[in-house]
This record gives structure tokens, C-alpha cells and sequence, in this order.
């Protein structure tokens, strides 16, 4: 029987505490939070590597370093209410809970959507509220949002997503541009996002996401 909870530890010793990753918030929800149970059965036993996971239509779970290091630029605090874009089987969703007042987890594919509701009725996790829609328009009725965070490369944020930001909130991005990929975190004032470089990661363009084709006559 494989020891997942073996795994977890080493996942954190080995793969986000050596990214100078070491607020006990992130590390405690890492440990606690059962990375397999927001997996299918055919990927449970790859719920540990240290690689972004397929999943399906181009969609992938993020890393544990790279979600780790977001969530640590990010500075989540208790009294905060969160966007999750992108959460497919809700994983993300169910760490960000554990630091987070509350979580909108917003997924637009309906299987993905009904067994991330499953394993947060199964894990506890119910300070998280699923929205099934598309992933570019986010979820306003919900919001405004203290912080935004998305699971996926973004080539263009859509202008539905920074306007559901609240002034002074904040959000984190893995930029692609082709094959390379940076993090940011956008920090919304005065009505505008400035952004702050963070780490390099990589992650496939999630749909409504991609730049806009220019036509030219």
C-alpha cells in the first residue's frame, strides 16, 4: 500500500522548503491537505513528483514548488477572500482554504467541477465554494476579490479578471512567453496592476488565456 503521507513529508523537505518556502501557513497546508485525493485514480501514485501533472485538454496540477512559491509571494492572511482560476480537481483550492477566510474555486470543465466539490465534502475543506464557468470571465458575483491566483500560463490576462481584483488586493500569474514562463504577482492600486517578477515556471496556456490574434489586411 503506498504511504501518500510518507510522500507528503518528502514533498515538502525536498520540494518546498528548499525553495525558501517556510511560512508555517503553506508548509502546514501542504502537509495536512492529501494531494492524491484531488487526483483521479490513474494519477494518485504521480501526486508527489516534482513536475507539473497532465491532465486533460492541455490542463495541468501546477507543481509543488511552484504553488508553494506563489503562495508565498502571495502573503494570503485569514480574513481574506480568495479566487482560485482554474482549480480543476480543487487541490490548489483546498491548500488556499486552510490560510484564506474564504475560496471561490473556479473550474469551467463540469467533471472536473463536480469531483473537486466531492473531494472538498470528503476532506473538510468547507470554506470553498465551487463555480462551474468559464475560467477568462472569473466569477463576479462572488468578488471583489482580496487575492487572485491562477492555475495555468497566461499569455494576456483578460480585462474581466484584473477588474474583479480589489485596490489593494493582489494576484499571481505564470507568464508564458513560448516555452519560458515567469511568475509575477500583480498588485492592483488605484484602479492599475504593477507587477513584480518572481520566480521562472512554466505551465500550458490555459483557454481564454492565449494572446489575441492581430489580423492584418
Amino acid at each position: 500500500m503506498t504511504d501518500f503521507a510518507l510522500r507528503r513529508r518528502m514533498m515538502v523537505d525536498t520540494q518546498v522548503r528548499p525553495s525558501d518556502v517556510t511560512k508555517f501557513p503553506i508548509i502546514d497546508a501542504m502537509l495536512k491537505v492529501e494531494r492524491e485525493a484531488f487526483l483521479p485514480d490513474a494519477l494518485q501514485e504521480a501526486a508527489y513528483t516534482g513536475e507539473n501533472i497532465d491532465l486533460e485538454d492541455g490542463r495541468v496540477l501546477l507543481e509543488p514548488r511552484t504553488l508553494a512559491k506563489m503562495l508565498d509571494a502571495l502573503n494570503i492572511s485569514g480574513d481574506e477572500l480568495v479566487l482560485d482560476i482554474g482549480c480543476a480537481h480543487g487541490y490548489s483550492s483546498a491548500v488556499v482554504a486552510r490560510m484564506a477566510q474564504a475560496v471561490i474555486a473556479l473550474e469551467e470543465d463540469a467533471e472536473m467541477a463536480a469531483e473537486a466539490q466531492s473531494a472538498f465534502v470528503e476532506t473538510g475543506a468547507d470554506n470553498v465554494i465551487v463555480h462551474e464557468g468559464p475560467l477568462a470571465k472569473g466569477a463576479a458575483e462572488h468578488g471583489p476579490y482580496d487575492v487572485i491566483l491562477i492555475q495555468g500560463g497566461v499569455a494576456r490576462l483578460p480585462d474581466a479578471i484584473a477588474n474583479q481584483l480589489k485596490d489593494g488586493g493582489r494576484i499571481a500569474c505564470v507568464f508564458m512567453e513560448d516555452a519560458l514562463g515567469v511568475v509575477r504577482i500583480g498588485y492592483k492600486t488605484g484602479g492599475s496592476l504593477s507587477w513584480r517578477f518572481e520566480f521562472n515556471a512554466s505551465a500550458p496556456v490555459l483557454p481564454g488565456f492565449e494572446k489575441e490574434a492581430v489580423f492584418a489586411l
